[in-house]
């Protein structure tokens, strides 16, 4: 029986579009096996709107069912984390400081102070932001970029990489599998998750332009 006639019944009350994306992710794994995981979630680190909230609790899921072992879901499944940020990570030199420089200078209500104040920031806290940022959504894939711009060592990038993936990859896909068919439980509460990051940027972006909208005014007078 094929895992996505045992996935159907159990996402009924799911919308179209989730039992699409579910199908066409146990497809990929059914077809590859474990390595399929893998490639999916380096897809999700180029493609942030596939979401590893589904996909990882899913190879756990398929995992459960005999197709690949939960050690291999896991090892796969990180391998293809750690593709996926060193693919974003050579983008971040190839675009490197000065044509960063470039941009920001170019860009409204930014500054080269601001830059200049972020870079300091990612040197004194950046391993920690890259490995804890593995685990934040939105962060997990663009918080590669900055690294490879400030060329963190790419040694250690790989390892703060893997170990922070491992640990988020680890927790989802495990509950996958436990979960078994209820496998939908684990992607509902990573989406309040998701949203609860969603809505905390954008209302730290809304304050931040408020705020430099406001100082941006006051400077002629001054």
């Amino acid at each position: 029986m094929s895992l996505v006639s045992v996935l159907l019944p159990a996402q009924a009350a799911g919308s179209a579009e989730l039992d699409g994306l579910a199908g066409w992710v146990v497809d990929v794994m059914e077809a590859i096996g474990a390595p399929g995981a893998g490639l999916l979630v380096a897809l999700e680190n180029l493609f942030p709107p596939l979401p590893s909230e589904v996909i990882l609790p899913l190879a756990g899921f398929t995992a459960s069912q005999g197709n690949f072992s939960l050690a291999g879901a896991i090892f796969w499944t990180t391998l293809g984390s750690v593709i996926g940020a060193i693919a974003l990570y050579w983008i971040g030199v190839a675009l490197g400081r000065r044509r960063l420089r470039v941009i920001v200078d170019k860009m409204p209500l930014v500054d080269l102070d601001d830059l200049d104040r972020t870079e300091d920031w990612f040197n004194r806290h950046g391993k920690a932001t890259v490995f804890f940022g593995r685990m934040i959504p939105i962060f997990r894939s663009l918080i590669s970029i900055p690294a490879g711009i400030e060329r963190m060592s790419f040694l250690l990038f790989v390892a703060l990489t893997a170990a922070g993936s491992l640990i988020w990859n680890s927790v989802f896909v495990v509950a996958g599998y436990f979960l078994g068919e209820n496998w939908h439980i684990a992607e509902q509460y990573a989406g309040v998750f998701s949203r609860i990051v969603v809505i905390a940027v954008l209302v730290f972006l809304i304050w931040w332009v408020v705020r430099r909208v406001r100082r941006n005014k006051r400077k002629p007078a001054a």
